[in-house]
């Protein structure tokens, strides 16, 4: 193998994977070096890109002078900014190298989590100083496009089903681990004097492990302060332990001024992609903070038609000819078939993980009477309801957890046909989740039902988790080394805007008294995507046969 090592990092010029000889005695080693160092620095990003779901909870418990409306946009505005960040993001790695990628991108973490740690320390900050903070947060969701156009790139077609399932089920565990130790982190004083003086609950709140009282003391900043402890050591190991491959970035070589190169184009395409982001939030939210003037449905669209517009438009120099080759997947037409099938499974898991714990604040932390004298449900406090914060990290653990066994057997018996049986799994049990919504929505006595809506849940979490790993097999059959990875890049930027849509669609509906609506409209298009995938993939005279 023909390396270029220096003090900036290393280059490889010779990697054949697919060479047997060659793969056994030095491609593998290098492969899952990089993928091991690949995984925390994507379970990072997976972190602060969610962390704000977990923090608007503490800020409403700490007696934060904003509203649940105001904080909802927080969450809102991370979720729409990781998945526009994820466009840009899948072309990084052909224009920049991955290990100039996920250096910066990793180390680029450290801005929100600083600045997210600041913020929290002044209850008397506007508004906007906080949504600042989210919509930078958005960085650890562009990450994941860039990861996994990355990884896919050092394996064999044979494993690349395998090695991204664990690139994508371990860094997905950063949902499970941000919702874990967030609360326990916010309940000691981590860096003593330098991490700022405590704040006393005026409200209960809680952890995976039961109640904290109103009254305990909290250092809320640690929710984004924590992350120092993981991201120094990570940008370090990620330059000095990744790799950069010239035979998927033919620019990019071992020399200074390259390096320094790549990270312009880095910063410069993730810059960008915040204006679209940033102008189309701001047509979406309710005032004070926008103008209201867009529905969700008409704001996605407009943010990703113009972040890809305002790239293409804006690129120069070597930079426009590689985003220029890039485009070209959007001409085929898989691009946009695997895109539909990577929204049923990644869109659904990062859309549950988001929506879960307002599901079960709502609907079983509430007691539920219709009224026949005002025609209309009343809701109380239900004493036996269960807590969030208990159970709501088990659906995305699950999911997580079995990605890799999705990648595996996928690798055995094929994608498409691991989809195809997920797929209809996910519209039973979508159907069954809205049933049970709608049964305990209309109960006195919620909880009764908890248990088997948590148990769907956990079914719907599962086949979202085995469905990633067979769609990333898919992906990498159908398409060329070239373009795999700009199609894995795509196809999970727009899966991302599940992280705004299902909370969105189920809120609302909860808020209109039928929750079982929006999870029977995501059971009609599951359906519809089994019927897509059976045409393109598994039909006698498939386009590609169950690959």
């Amino acid at each position: 193998m023909n390396t270029t090592t220096k003090a900036s990092g290393a280059t490889i010029t010779d990697w054949r994977p697919e060479d047997e000889q060659f793969w056994e005695s030095t491609g593998k080693k290098v492969a899952y070096r990089n993928l091991w160092i690949s995984v925390p620095a994507l379970l990072c990003g997976f972190a602060i890109w969610g962390m704000w779901g977990i923090i608007t909870v503490q800020m409403l418990n700490l007696g934060f002078p904003f509203t649940q409306a105001e904080l909802f946009t927080l969450t809102a505005i991370a979720g729409l900014a990781g998945a526009t960040m994820r466009i840009p993001a899948s072309f990084l790695i052909r224009l920049a190298g991955g290990r100039n990628t996920i250096f910066l991108t990793t180390a680029m973490l450290l801005a929100p989590a600083i600045g997210t740690g600041i913020a929290l320390q002044h209850k008397d900050w506007p508004l906007w100083a906080f949504q600042l903070m989210a919509l930078w947060s958005g960085v650890g969701g562009g990450n994941f496009a860039s990861s996994m156009s990355n990884i896919g790139t050092f394996f064999p077609k044979r494993l690349q089903g395998t090695a991204l399932g664990l690139n994508a089920g371990l860094g997905n565990f950063g949902v499970t681990t941000m919702q874990i130790v967030i609360p326990l982190v916010m309940t000691v004083s981590i860096f003593g004097a330098f991490g700022g003086e405590s704040m006393t609950l005026v409200k209960d709140s809680g952890w995976i492990f039961g109640k904290i009282a109103a009254g305990t003391p909290t250092f809320i900043q640690n929710a984004g302060f924590a992350w120092l402890l993981s991201l120094v050591p990570l940008s370090i190991l990620c330059w000095f332990g990744m790799n950069n491959l010239k035979t998927v970035t033919p620019g990019v070589d071992n020399s200074i001024g390259s390096t320094i190169s790549a990270f312009i184009k880095i910063v410069w395409l993730y810059t960008l992609s915040f204006l679209p982001a940033g102008v189309g939030l701001y047509l979406y939210l309710p005032a004070p903070t926008g103008l209201g003037v867009l529905n969700m449905w008409l704001a996605m669209p407009l943010i990703i038609i113009s972040t890809l517009l305002v790239m293409k438009l804006t690129a120069f120099g070597t930079m426009k000819e590689n985003i220029d080759k890039q485009f070209a997947i959007f001409k085929d037409k898989h691009t946009w078939s695997m895109t539909a099938l990577y929204i049923v499974t990644f869109g659904s898991f990062i859309g549950f993980s988001m929506a879960l714990p307002l599901s079960i604040t709502v609907i079983f932390g509430s007691t539920h009477v219709f009224d026949v004298g005002t025609n209309a449900w009343v809701h109380a406090k239900n004493p036996n309801a269960p807590s969030a914060l208990t159970y709501a990290w088990i659906g995305p653990f699950v999911g997580a957890a079995v990605r890799p066994i999705g990648g595996w057997i996928s690798d055995k018996v094929g994608g498409s046909i691991v989809t195809q049986i997920i797929s209809a799994v996910m519209v039973v049990a979508s159907g069954a989740v809205g049933y049970i919504m709608l049964q305990a929505y209309q109960s006195a006595t919620p909880e009764q039902y908890f248990m088997t809506f948590m148990v769907l849940f956990v079914v719907l979490f599962t086949a979202t988790g085995i469905g990633n790993g067979s769609t990333f097999r898919t992906i990498a059959v159908i398409f060329d080394r070239q373009q795999a990875g700009p199609v894995l890049g795509w196809t999970s930027a727009i899966a991302a805007y599940g992280a705004f849509v299902a909370p969105v669609v189920i809120g609302a509906q909860i808020k209109a008294g039928t929750p079982q609506y929006a999870m029977y409209g995501f059971a009609v298009f599951y359906a519809l995507c089994l019927v897509l995938n059976w045409w393109f993939y598994l039909r006698a005279n498939a386009y590609v046969k169950n690959p």
